[in-house]
């Protein structure tokens, strides 16, 4: 026996495909939108700023893809392959970045490396220089953008590349040594190919996270889909052409993840052994090591040291003067918003996970599979996917209120003119980090334990709450943790998505950036910042509990 049984897993199948709708209302609002009128938007964007939003995007997303991936995959490999003094210290700092939003990178590194700038300004006084006597990068570019969403989101590829790197076969890579290649030539014709799911996993996600970026583009005046649609939707005025510039991004998004799908379907990756080549690594000589410090801290240094090390400077300076008090409103909506978002999402996941476990096949695997896609989707795409579906229902619900109780007295906007619009929204994009967790907790409680709980005459919410609960405990605070990380740093879900008077911090930093009043934005940043510490942290002891697993194989 496999599952508790069909008749008593119904209503969790049932959770599981209502849970899945919060994903796939959204497209279906996004792509009906097709066939609507924009009265003039979609034309006038065809002719006139489409071609720009779909070449920077591309653009981008190639070039921090390659420049991420270059960092992220060269960084592992050292790391887990040799070692030198600090090496360890290295290890976990390669995670750093994640602290940082993207959008805080850009805030901080273009006030430190723009014409007004402490560094231009430094090299002027210093050398005697003017304006036009010398060429410095423009940090608001197109370029800047590749540079400065690489250093943020590298840490994807990395992660995935160390992990795939230390369980490879300590086997297979003597083998290679063996016969006679050199470390580049084990690296490209061994190492790189069995780490090559992993690299592309993470790729994936690196991706994502750059065709959703909002905060950091607009602030380094790159126009990209993202921006385009937030323009579109509030500056235009026109919901429809918003809506049909996301179509156009969902679709190509899509066929990207199908294309992956399809590459990777056919092809298989196993482990021959469990002895790791990773336990103690290769020493490094002295000039060597040298080298592969600089390489290994240039990455920490850039996107998380200077950035956080800038945000700081300016907090010490001047820092937000409507004070603490603000500031602790601010954190408490924030926290509180978050902490809501986080307990939703693992109820949700926990429903889809579960039914999954009860009732195996296409009835519970689809709704996990949709669930998972929505990660996939930019925060703008989500919100516009919302805001119709939502907007209509106040209306009815206004409508039926009046024809009931008379005009004496209105809900208003129950659901878009409150925090439900946007606890929705969280659950659309960020239900798939949740369920991650979940069905990993899920594929360490073994089968037979199911089986037994239902000989002994529990059906299937007996045994999750006797059984399933307390052994999911772990995975279930972990999934929690990262939704309300990721919540607290959400910018473009949030903004657009939020009801009148109701800030976070997220808010208030770009609000205080777009004025070009960085120092009153730091300090709220900061506060983001040390949020953004917590999954680092969790990442961190994930890789050192692989350390640690792979010393004790050697051992034994």
């Amino acid at each position: 026996m496999t599952s508790i049984g069909a008749r008593t897993g119904r209503p969790w199948v049932l959770g599981g495909a209502l849970a899945s709708l919060v994903v796939v209302v959204p497209v279906l609002v996004i792509f009906s939108s097709i066939l609507r009128s924009s009265d003039g938007v979609w034309a006038h964007l065809v002719e006139t700023r489409l071609s720009v939003y779909a070449g920077n995007t591309v653009i981008l997303a190639v070039g921090v893809c390659l420049l991420a991936g270059v960092i992220g995959v060269s960084t592992a490999w050292i790391l887990a392959t040799y070692r030198f003094p600090g090496s360890r210290l290295l290890g976990w700092a390669q995670l750093l970045p994640l602290a940082v939003p993207a959008y805080l990178s850009a805030y901080a590194l273009s006030d430190l490396l723009q014409f007004s700038g402490p560094v231009q300004t430094w090299i002027r006084d210093h050398f005697d220089l003017v304006a036009g006597e010398y060429w410095f990068p423009r940090i608001r570019s197109l370029g800047g953008a590749i540079v400065v969403l690489s250093f943020a989101l590298y840490p994807y590829v990395y992660f995935a590349a160390r992990v795939a790197f230390l369980e490879q076969s300590r086997a297979a890579l003597e083998a290679s040594r063996t016969l006679g290649r050199g470390p580049l030539a084990t690296f490209a014709l061994v190492g790189l190919p069995l780490a090559r799911p992993a690299i592309a996993g993470g790729l994936m996600l690196v991706l994502m996270e750059t065709v959703a970026d909002f905060g950091a583009v607009d602030h380094l005046a790159v126009d990209t889909f993202a921006t385009g649609i937030y323009r579109t939707r509030f500056a235009l005025e026109s919901p429809m052409g918003a809506s049909q510039l996301s179509a156009v991004l969902l679709s190509a998004l899509f066929m990207l993840i199908g294309l992956e799908w399809l590459l990777r379907r056919g092809r298989r990756y196993h482990r021959t052994g469990t002895r790791c080549y990773r336990a103690e690594g290769i020493v490094m000589g002295r000039v060597a090591s040298v080298a592969a410090t600089v390489l290994c801290a240039t990455p920490v240094l850039m996107g998380f040291a200077l950035p956080a090390a800038r945000l700081g400077q300016l907090a010490i300076e001047g820092g937000d003067t409507r004070g603490g008090g603000m500031l602790a409103g601010l954190a408490f909506d924030t926290a509180w918003l978050a902490l809501l978002a986080a307990v939703i999402a693992v109820v949700l996941a926990v429903v889809i996970g579960y039914a999954a476990r009860v009732r195996p096949g296409a009835s519970t695997a689809i709704p996990a599979g949709i669930a998972r896609a929505g990660y996939a989707i930019p925060g703008p795409v989500i919100a516009l996917g919302l805001l119709i579906p939502l907007g209509w229902l106040d209306h009815r619900i206004n409508d039926a209120w009046t024809g009931v109780f008379g005009d004496g007295w209105r809900p208003g906007l129950i659901l878009t003119g409150s925090v439900v619009a946007m606890l929705i929204g969280y659950q659309t994009r960020f239900l798939a980090v949740s369920l991650s967790f979940v069905q990993a907790g899920f594929s360490r409680v073994h089968r037979n334990l199911d089986d037994a709980a239902r000989t002994l005459g529990s059906g299937a919410s007996r045994s999750f709450l006797g059984v399933h609960l307390p052994l999911l405990r772990r995975s279930l605070i972990a999934a929690g943790l990262l939704v309300f990380v990721d919540v607290a740093k959400e910018l473009p879900m949030t903004l657009m998505l939020r009801p009148f008077n109701f800030d976070t911090l997220a808010v208030r930093v770009y609000e205080l950036a777009s004025d070009e009043r960085l120092e009153e934005a730091s300090t709220a940043a900061l506060l983001i910042v040390l949020v953004g510490m917590i999954p680092v942290i969790l990442l961190a002891r994930q890789v050192e509990s692989g350390l640690g697993s792979d010393t004790e194989i050697e051992r034994r």
